[in-house]
């Protein structure tokens, strides 16, 4: 399985080492194993002389890719999502650009040889388990320069920050990336009666993976409208600053004002629910922090008491109408996120019921919704507005099939 995909990687780094412009862009997700992934591929790609051009975005919406596909000779990257959206690329494309999908999330096989979907998955490495998508933007940045194992340790911070461990411990690819930081000096494994928790060594001291994790998570989501994403590359590359600091407190008060707000008005109103999923819909009132937070709420609230254990939790944000550094552009869409109980979570892994990976997209696609980044314990994807209860209804179906 690692072999394939290094020797997937291996071919694509000769496309790249070839191809005439030394200019890149570069897409990635907004949360920390995004964010981490961008940084990792900005100073690989940057070392190896590339003009860089960087953007983030909370998902690869068809409408922004059709604008994205406009040029011809470009070598485009996707980091952290956009592996199941490989055919649509594909499409777009037409052998026109370089593009390179650096994924971890179920994927599907590209049609345009001039993409390159690098995604683990389709080499039988879980996202969910083996391999975050920093230690993939990792492997490929090795794959182009060996000097690049440096980055070894924003690997692993992204890794802790999917939190996708087997018995408390990373696993897989992410561990050897770990193994590798820790070799490096630059990183320290504690063992504790729930697994290991995972320490970076910095100029400014020691600091736990997942409080950076969650530092970065912050930024990118709450912040993605107010430079956050920017802010949190920095804080990946250079380390945290009393400007980062300000900015985390600042957002941080946002976020607890919008949960606390939210938490009320779900134990006074309560759920609406179906016979396995329960749901609700924030509208517009997660403003002015980005559409991840709606998944961030539902991991909030997944194993509260508010939550009944044994359903399905799904919540709806409406996405607003611009992307930065896009300007204004028309969705007319909500966002959809679910996530599961502890209680769930056992009985996915142990095959008894249906992962979110099946459930959300397979309905969502009989809406005419899109899908890409979705694993089996956490989920996302859009449909048009007004179509929120049909596709709590689709999921039924499915469900009682």
């Amino acid at each position: 399985m690692r072999k394939a995909l290094l020797t997937a990687m291996g071919n694509a780094v000769h496309e790249v080492r070839k191809w005439p412009q030394k200019e890149v862009r570069i897409f990635h997700h907004n949360d920390s194993d995004g964010l981490t992934s961008g940084a990792i591929l900005t100073t690989a790609f940057e070392r190896a002389g590339f003009k860089v051009q960087r953007s983030c975005l909370e998902k690869p919406y068809p409408k922004l890719l059709h604008k994205i596909y406009e040029q011809t000779g470009g070598l485009i990257i996707f980091a952290d999502f956009a592996g199941r959206i490989a055919p649509l690329l594909s499409e777009l494309n037409r052998g026109r650009n370089l593009t390179l999908i650096l994924d971890h999330h179920v994927a599907e096989a590209a049609t345009d040889p001039m993409v390159h979907n690098l995604d683990p998955d389709l080499h039988g490495l879980k996202g969910d388990r083996d391999i975050s998508g920093s230690t993939t933007c990792y492997l490929f940045a090795k794959a182009l320069d060996s000097a690049n194992e440096d980055l070894a340790h924003t690997a692993t911070t992204g890794a802790v920050g999917d939190e996708f461990f087997v018995a408390g411990c990373l696993a897989g690819e992410n561990r050897n990336a770990a193994k590798e930081a820790v070799n490096q000096g630059k990183l320290e494994i504690h063992k504790h009666e729930a697994g290991e928790r995972y320490y970076l060594n910095t100029a400014s001291g020691t600091i736990a993976c997942d409080e950076l994790a969650a530092y970065l998570d912050t930024l990118g989501a709450a912040g993605y409208y107010q430079n956050g994403p920017d802010m949190g590359i920095q804080v990946c590359l250079g380390g945290t600053s009393a400007e980062s600091d300000r900015m985390l407190d600042k957002l941080q008060a946002i976020q607890h004002k919008a949960f606390e707000q939210e938490i009320s008005k779900i134990q006074s109103e309560g759920l609406k629910k179906t016979a396995n999923i329960q749901w609700f819909h924030v509208e517009n009132r997660f403003a002015p922090m980005g559409v991840k937070m709606i998944g961030v709420f539902c991991d909030a609230i997944k194993n509260s008491d508010d939550v009944d254990k044994h359903r399905y939790v799904a919540g709806f944000q409406i996405i607003p109408n611009e992307i930065p550094g896009f300007g204004p552009i028309e969705f007319n869409e909500v966002k959809i996120s679910m996530r599961v109980s502890a209680q769930i979570e056992a009985e996915i892994r142990a095959n008894k019921k249906m992962g979110l990976n099946v459930l959300l997209p397979e309905a969502t696609n009989k809406l005419g919704g899109f899908s890409d980044a979705c694993h089996s314990l956490t989920a996302a994807t859009t449909v048009a507005i007004g179509k929120e209860e049909q596709l709590i209804e689709e999921m039924e179906k499915i469900l009682s099939e």
